[in-house]
């Protein structure tokens, strides 16, 4: 048995494999202290080889025994083996973005990240979507709805944030402004992909990539179908089983310290 973990800004993914067929997937919270909460859910494989990847690869491999790779090639790996003509990943999770390029072979030929700013990422969703009095569903939802689109001309966190205010003092109705700030990640999203280069056989990873509003505008944006995966959050710690199946030292085993 492999296990891939994903330890992610927000939550913490697991995916279980056996001879590639998928055993178990899981999705937390990450807490206060995530470590502990990922040797928690690991003590559900004792005996399954472990790779970790994600924000808190590193710390985790302070407490266990197990192999860490990076989110890029973790989220290469998932995105390939679901789609095995997959060119090119956007990856959108709490904290960054990135796309990733690969060649007919599947290796990793080019990535960009954006990993300096909260613009275009799921907290940056979250935190506009708190502005407006939605939930993170009912935002895209609204977003889908709305008819119209009012500029929203900053990409920085704090001061689209201000932007939206003054919108919802102009009057603007929340489903517009929400249409605005998707149309606007979007935007920014294929920006990046476009700027990274082909966008052909694109798929999209990450727990935004379960906002259908943004995918649907991104298609759009792009010209081009966008990809996403049945659970998109859970890609990483995919990718990440998947090394454990076929990196070295397959011996090895979980041991908490």
């Amino acid at each position: 048995m492999q296990v891939g973990i994903d330890l992610g800004s927000r939550t913490i993914k697991t995916v279980a494999l056996n001879a590639g067929a998928l055993l178990q997937r899981r999705v937390v919270e990450s807490g206060l202290e995530p470590h502990r909460q990922a040797l928690q859910l690991l003590g559900d494989h004792p005996r399954a080889r472990v790779v970790a990847t994600g924000y808190g690869r590193h710390l985790m491999q302070q407490h266990a025994n197990l192999d860490i790779i990076t989110e890029i090639k973790a989220h290469a790996l998932g995105a390939r083996h679901l789609f095995p003509n997959c060119r090119a990943v956007l990856d959108v999770g709490g904290q960054d973005s990135k796309v990733i390029q690969l060649s007919e072979n599947g290796r990793i030929v080019n990535f960009q990240m954006n990993d300096k700013c909260a613009a275009g990422t799921g907290r940056f969703l979250e935190m506009m979507a708190v502005s407006l009095g939605y939930d993170l569903k009912q935002f895209g939802l609204a977003a889908g709805q709305a008819q119209g689109g009012t500029g929203i001309n900053s990409m920085c966190a704090v001061f689209a944030e201000s932007e939206v205010v003054s919108l919802k003092n102009m009057g603007v109705p929340p489903a517009e402004i929400a249409g605005s700030v998707h149309l606007a990640v979007a935007s920014r999203l294929a920006g990046m992909v476009q700027k990274t280069g082909d966008c052909q056989h694109l798929v999209f990873t990450g727990g935004v990539a379960n906002n259908q509003t943004l995918v649907a505008m991104l298609e759009k944006a792009l010209g081009v179908p966008v990809l996403v995966p049945e659970d998109p959050s859970i890609t990483g710690a995919l990718g990440a089983a998947l090394y454990a199946g076929c990196s070295c030292g397959c011996s090895d085993r979980f041991v908490p310290t």
